[in-house]
């Protein structure tokens, strides 16, 4: 059944269901915020010695760090999926700064303003690869403010920040069809359909309803482009849409040319371009 509901009560529910996956993300945050828990989703192997999936919600199942909802809710297992996701995500990026802060402890010098040029080789050689300037720094003074407080290193990342929070958002690309769907009305619109709940704590599988709003889609997308589907973002009576889409391109061919250019979306970096030439004998 479709709730033919307003804007305004379209936000209230997107907003209940992003605060249940954001409880939920957040407990198994809690529950798994200490350094050998890190070490173990780092490590990319699960307790079977199996390599962990790429899937956030699956690799947390793999570890056996699921996601459950308060005593007397009720939600679906893609509901949870969503929710493990969430905390994946939060989680992996914590092991990308536990890295980081463990080669800045590991070879912490005796003057973090002054690193000598041995001090300096040190650290680039403990660091994860491709680890910038500004984190090198930005987290140098997150320690210094630690040992100020404290008169001591930090044990390691968990003991140096208190466990991160999940923003209030339903990623829906972790769920499947059982739960969202998305359809592609015309050019410039596209229809979204989710479950969601009819009150704040759903007692059962009839408290949850499937709503349907439509997309309006900006000029700078492509006709006929594959739309993928969204995560929603509720807040101030509204709920914003993050809606990817895909467009194909042509494989560039593998000769004629003597320079390539690469480009990457990164986590340390909002942008990383390189400029590789081939040299006259055809290597890189």
């Amino acid at each position: 059944m479709q709730a033919p509901v307003t804007g305004r009560i379209l936000a209230e529910r997107v907003g209940w269901l992003a605060d249940l996956v954001r409880g939920m993300a957040d407990e198994v945050i809690v529950a798994h915020w200490s350094d050998a828990h890190l070490a173990e989703l780092a490590g990319g192997v699960g307790p079977d010695g199996r390599r962990l999936p790429s899937n956030g919600w699956m690799a947390l199942r793999r570890l056996g760090w699921a996601a459950v909802p308060p005593a007397g809710v009720v939600v679906s297992d893609r509901v949870r999926r969503i929710a493990e996701e969430e905390a994946a995500r939060v989680l992996r990026l914590a092991c990308h700064r536990r890295a980081i802060v463990a080669a800045l402890l590991a070879t912490w010098p005796a003057d973090p303003s002054a690193r000598t040029d041995d001090e300096w080789s040190a650290l680039r050689a403990a660091l994860p690869d491709a680890t910038d300037s500004a984190t090198i720094r930005s987290r140098t003074r997150q320690i210094t403010g630690y040992i100020a407080g404290h008169s001591r290193l930090p044990a390691d990342l968990c003991e140096l920040e208190g466990q991160p929070a999940v923003a209030r958002q339903v990623s829906l690309a972790a769920a499947d069809r059982q739960h969202v769907a998305v359809d592609r009305v015309d050019d410039s619109m596209v229809r979204v359909w989710s479950q969601l709940p009819m009150c704040p704590a759903p007692a059962s599988y009839r408290d949850w309803v499937w709503h349907a709003f439509d997309v309006v889609l900006p000029a700078i997308v492509p006709a006929g482009v594959k739309v993928c589907t969204p995560t929603l973002r509720p807040g101030d009576g509204k709920v914003r849409v993050d809606l990817p889409w895909q467009t194909p391109h042509t494989p560039p061919r593998l000769d004629g040319h003597t320079r390539a250019l690469g480009v990457d979306w990164g986590v340390n970096t909002l942008l990383t371009a390189t400029v590789a030439d081939l040299d006259q004998d055809g290597t890189v």
